[in-house]
């Protein structure tokens, strides 16, 4: 017997290093998404100023010409490096919570609907075929015109606008899991309803919404930095990637270093975030691996 399982031993950890750390999707993930949140999370102390500081005798400042700017200034003389990191903030605040609070209300709604189905399901569904035939951009400009701009509002309104991905995913899942054999007999041994939702389907409903939420994460931090280009996001004082964009886009032809930069930050931040998406859907779904 010992044989047998040494024998076994070195292969399953072959598979295990293999799967984890040989793979491009998991390694650039995770550099690209520890890079920058590692940034973010020390960007109180690399740059205390937060970006902010005026210094008009250097605006307009090339990049790669001295070390007090390595990556330029603005028309205001202010370092484009440190509005970057600090404009990571907001981007990484509102792209984890907004898709946070939408997996757990979808989460919530679509146990529900999918465990007792009746009239409940069918009402959630009609409500959701609604709300998914309404444009975001249009939604988010009609209601943010009423409320007025802000992070917390854009939070809310990402959650409401998306919590019915997470619903009709995880309706789909329990529709199957409540016939399966271990449901059964959670109900033959007279478990609570409650109980049989929360302890025996929700775990097994749980990898196609860590997939959905990596990849919803990295759609958020495009949808806020949309939302910040249009004005309607952060306050204009406050470091953002979609207000650099917005600022520089005048400067494009004569300072490209003001938009091409804010711009190459979301295009790591999404792509490593998308890489570890697409990674994960491998690990956890074995019937759909690509490799």
């Amino acid at each position: 017997m010992s044989d047998v399982n040494s024998s076994k031993s070195p292969n399953l950890l072959t598979r295990f290093f293999y799967s984890r750390y040989a793979s491009f999707e998991f390694i650039a993930g995770v550099v690209l998404t520890a890079s920058l949140a590692l940034l973010v999370l020390l960007s109180g102390v690399l740059f205390p100023e937060g970006g902010t500081k005026v210094d008009l005798l250097a605006r307009l400042t090339g990049p790669f010409l001295s070390w007090e700017h390595p990556l330029g200034t603005d028309p205001l003389g202010r370092d484009i490096l440190e509005r970057i990191v600090h404009g990571g903030r907001i981007s990484l605040v509102v792209g984890l919570l907004s898709a946070l609070g939408s997996v757990v209300v979808g989460t919530v709604i679509g146990l529900f609907a999918g465990y007792y189905r009746g009239f409940l399901d069918s009402f959630v569904m009609r409500f959701a075929d609604i709300q998914l035939a309404l444009p975001f951009i249009l939604l988010a400009i009609t209601v943010i015109a009423i409320v007025g701009p802000g992070v917390d509002r854009i939070i809310v309104l990402m959650i409401v606008s998306q919590w019915v991905q997470y619903a009709r995913l995880v309706r789909g899942s329990v529709l199957s899991l409540r016939e399966r054999e271990f449901v059964q007999a959670a109900r033959s041994y007279g478990l609570p309803n409650r109980k049989i939702i929360f302890r025996h389907i929700l775990p097994n409903a749980m990898g196609p919404l860590i997939i959905l939420l990596t990849l919803n994460v990295a759609n958020n931090i495009l949808l806020e930095s949309s939302l910040t280009f249009l004005g309607l996001g952060a306050d204009p004082q406050t470091p953002s990637w979609g207000g650099m964009l917005s600022e520089g886009r005048s400067y494009i032809q004569t300072a490209w270093w003001i938009t091409v930069f804010p711009g190459i930050a979301i295009m790591l931040t999404v792509l490593g975030l998308n890489l570890l998406g697409d990674w994960l859907r491998d690990e956890l779904d074995p019937l759909g691996q690509t490799r």
